[in-house]
């Protein structure tokens, strides 16, 4: 067995897991603004029972993913300790403000929305679920900084063998910070939407007249429509720019461009080999991934034939994860697209291929964050660190192991029972429904 192989294992496991949760929290936050907004405003009770009924939603599926997410931060110490050693003076600080800036706010808010309920005013009641949906949305700014960086690194200086923070400005706002912030975050609204959808139309699907699913299914497509095609133009767009110039040979693989060439296509499909990295079954539009990224049909993208084979990022998994999530990005605006015509016309609740079509789209959305970050943390390697410390020399000599195969098994266990629960916890509040008007 090899240590690093486990390592890197483990890493992605546990925090594979841990991401399933950020997402619905974040985006059904955001929702929940809407909901208690209008509910505040125009003193409407059903969507003051809309928000009783998804905040508990939410509060779940927050602490589940406080539970995940602590376990990461240990492995940094444990299995990584080089790569601690090396980034800690830049990685820390993110981390920091997170905890200080973000988690406080947003856990203490939550229990204020929660439990403040007619105990507080109804203006005060929705700044508390403002700020819960702030506070996460400053909790991934600072977790997508730290991940950034990693990816482009800036304002720091090699010094005794680490890396020092020389700029903490420059640090934060990388070349690839913000970009790739708003394109998680919009993911991260996506998730949301189909979440809320997916639940109104299992309501639906048992009573059409369920005025407040009704309701709810409303919100979630236009708000979903408008995520999804942001998701595409500009964020999608604007990163794919963004790592076609700071990370060429990431980029060539995502594409699955071998060659360098003018006039490059877009692959819209190819089953990829590697040993070499090539393409077969293609199906591609000329130039128009040159246009694409440089607004030019004619200009030049390099393949992978300008780096060395060492410095390539696996080109299957790259490839495949990359496309994969572009597909169910079109597909989640092809959904709503189709949700919205059907509501325009008064139809969609009359029809029950397409509610089942959004309750069963539930899960794809974080599919494709789990896709997306594949894409980006596979693509940088074979550096942790992009351009200065490799992956293979970054873990801990000292763990063995048969340590992080126990610990593996350990915690696998601990999360198929979480998992279990969250999902049986979720299926009992949704099959209880939210509480009748006169509760």
């Amino acid at each position: 067995m090899d240590a690093l192989l486990l390592a890197r294992l483990q890493f992605a496991f546990t925090i594979g897991f841990h991401f399933l949760f950020p997402p619905i929290s974040i985006g059904l936050a955001w929702l929940l603004v809407i909901m208690e907004g209008l509910g505040w405003r125009r003193k409407d009770e059903v969507y003051v029972r809309m928000g009783k009924f998804f905040g508990k939603l939410l509060a779940l599926t927050f602490a589940v993913g406080v539970a995940t997410g602590i376990v990461m931060e240990f492995q940094f110490g444990t299995n990584w300790a080089v790569y601690s050693k090396f980034v800690g003076d830049i990685f820390g600080a993110p981390l920091a403000a997170e905890g200080i800036f973000a988690f406080f706010l947003e856990s203490g808010f939550l229990g204020l929305y929660l439990f403040g309920r007619n105990k507080v005013s109804k203006g005060i009641h929705w700044f508390s679920i403002l700020m819960v949906a702030v506070g996460a949305t400053i909790s991934a700014f600072w977790i997508i900084v730290a991940n950034s960086w990693q990816q482009t690194p800036a304002g720091y200086v090699l010094r005794n063998g680490r890396a020092e923070m020389t700029s903490f400005t420059e640090a934060v706002f990388n070349p690839s910070t913000l970009i790739r912030y708003f394109h998680t975050m919009d993911a991260s609204l996506i998730t949301g939407a189909f979440f809320v959808a997916g639940i109104a139309a299992y309501f639906l699907l048992k009573n059409k007249k369920d005025e407040l699913a009704n309701r709810a299914m409303k919100i979630a497509v236009a708000f979903g429509l408008t995520v999804s095609i942001l998701e595409v133009f500009p964020f999608g767009d604007y990163h794919s720019k963004q790592v076609a110039q700071t990370q060429p040979e990431k980029f060539a693989t995502i594409e699955g461009l071998a060659q360098t060439q003018s006039h490059a296509p877009l692959i819209l499909f190819g089953i990829p080999t590697n040993n070499p990295p090539e393409l077969a079954m293609k199906m591609e539009l000329p130039g128009l991934l040159s246009w694409l990224v440089y607004s030019d049909a004619n200009a030049t993208i390099n393949g992978l034939n300008e780096f060395a084979p060492e410095n390539r990022p696996p080109f299957f998994l790259t490839f495949i994860s990359f496309h994969s999530m572009v597909a169910l990005g079109t597909f989640f605006i092809v959904v709503m697209l189709a949700a919205l015509i059907q509501i325009r016309i008064n139809k969609l609740w009359e029809n029950k291929w397409m509610l089942r079509i959004i309750l069963w789209s539930i899960p794809l959305p974080l599919a494709a964050c789990q896709l997306g970050w594949i894409t980006a943390e596979v693509g940088r390697q074979p550096w942790i660190v992009y351009g200065l410390l490799k992956t293979a020399n970054a873990h801990s000599t000292t763990v063995t192991a048969n340590e992080i195969l126990f610990s593996i098994i350990l915690f696998g266990i601990i999360y198929l029972l979480l998992g279990i629960l969250y999902i049986y916890l979720l299926a009992r509040e949704v099959k209880h429904g939210p509480q009748k008007a006169h509760a």
